[in-house]
């Protein structure tokens, strides 16, 4: 074996080492929180795709992380992908449960049409019915909204259940649209859930 053939070889088991070495992604960190590269719902792994900080009047308001079961960089492919999928909301300041709720039911309205929405009313005011009911929502808190099939949306903060599940994948498409529909509560947060940034 010659000498230029081992330093070849050295080289190459290297760059192999290293490559194996180095994880495919990398979790990320936004104002301060922490958001791992993967989860898992209902037994079922799942991957973080993106995560940002949604801004309003310059406030920072809450850190999001978005996890599906598979990376996408399209809003209508995350939207429609089938499986079990989560948001993780992590609040950066206090904001009554009066303002959050309607934050996301104003969400939801801008991003459907009138028919989605009276086939949506009655869980929306499920949802509203259990946000109210959860007081306020203190810095540091987290709010998860998860979706898993024939169980539907399930949503806790700090820990804790809110209400009770919201029945169809329909309904956790809705919420998903506050992000990434086509009017988004933030449009630079949009492209962090995309893996945009």
């Amino acid at each position: 074996m010659n000498k230029r053939f081992k330093s070849t070889l050295a080289s190459l088991t290297f760059l192999i080492a290293g490559a194996l070495s180095t994880p495919c992604s990398a979790a990320r960190e936004v104002a301060g929180v922490h958001f791992d590269d993967q989860a898992s719902l209902g037994n079922q792994p799942l991957v973080l795709n993106g995560a940002g900080v949604r801004v309003k009047m310059i406030i920072k308001v809450y850190a999001v992380g978005l996890y599906v079961p598979h990376k996408d960089t399209t809003p209508a492919a995350l939207i429609n992908q089938p499986g079990p999928k989560s948001i993780r909301i992590v609040m950066l300041r206090d904001v009554s449960a009066e303002r959050l709720t309607d934050a996301l039911i104003q969400g939801i309205n801008d991003n459907v049409s009138a028919a989605d929405r009276r086939v949506l009313q009655p869980r929306l005011d499920e949802l509203e019915s259990a946000m109210r009911g959860a007081g306020e929502a203190t810095k540091g808190a987290q709010i998860q909204l998860d979706y898993l099939p024939g169980v539907g949306t399930h949503i806790t903060m700090a820990g804790k259940q809110l209400g009770k599940d919201i029945a169809g994948e329909d309904f956790y498409r809705a919420l998903l649209k506050i992000w990434l529909g086509e009017k988004p509560s933030d449009r630079s947060l949009k492209g962090d859930l995309l893996g945009q940034s």
